[in-house]
């Protein structure tokens, strides 16, 4: 969430655009806000006006990303320029972008899955066995044995860790 709102950025803004009040830092000091803040919000509304202070919920595609990075070496831009000129209200996602391209290409741009991964992968899945047995072939019928043997195997640790972990001190019956 904004720390300011879209009202309050506006105030700003026209303070600063009146000109009545000297530079970013003396309009910083009468908002308290920080200098910095003030040019970088002068500039997003001198690129995209109202629109640079409504909310915005953006997740950006690899080749968007490619097509900011471009532009920013092509032009010798910093990121905070380039944040400006393509609307986005991160510019320190650009860096991360730049770093992402130069260490993996444009893969590393992809967007990866979202959420938790995976602990533990899914177990193989014993060979199909809706064939007859004797329509299956000698290394079919070794491998489905052998899958079994493991299962069987697994199945019996198991069984013995529950085993060996349930046996716990005895309680005492309360009187």
């Amino acid at each position: 969430m904004s720390r300011h709102s879209a009202q309050f950025k506006r105030r700003v803004v026209k303070d600063y655009l009146s000109g009545r009040v000297g530079g970013s830092a003396e309009v910083a000091r009468r908002h308290d806000i920080d200098h910095g803040t003030v040019r970088k919000w002068v500039a997003a509304w001198r690129l995209h006006g109202e629109a640079a202070f409504r909310k915005k919920f953006s997740h950006y595609d690899s080749r968007f990303k490619l097509k900011v990075l471009r532009l920013m070496v092509s032009k010798d831009l910093s990121c905070r320029q380039v944040a400006a000129v393509f609307d986005i209200r991160n510019p320190g996602v650009i860096g991360i972008w730049k770093r992402q391209y130069d260490s993996g290409g444009i893969q590393a741009l992809e967007p990866r899955p979202r959420g938790r991964p995976v602990k533990q992968p899914k177990s193989s899945v014993p060979p199909d066995s809706t064939e007859s047995d004797e329509t299956r072939t000698k290394e079919e019928l070794l491998a489905e044995l052998n899958y079994l043997r493991m299962e069987n195997a697994y199945l019996k640790k198991l069984d013995a860790l529950i085993r060996s972990e349930s046996p716990k001190a005895p309680r005492r019956k309360r009187r």
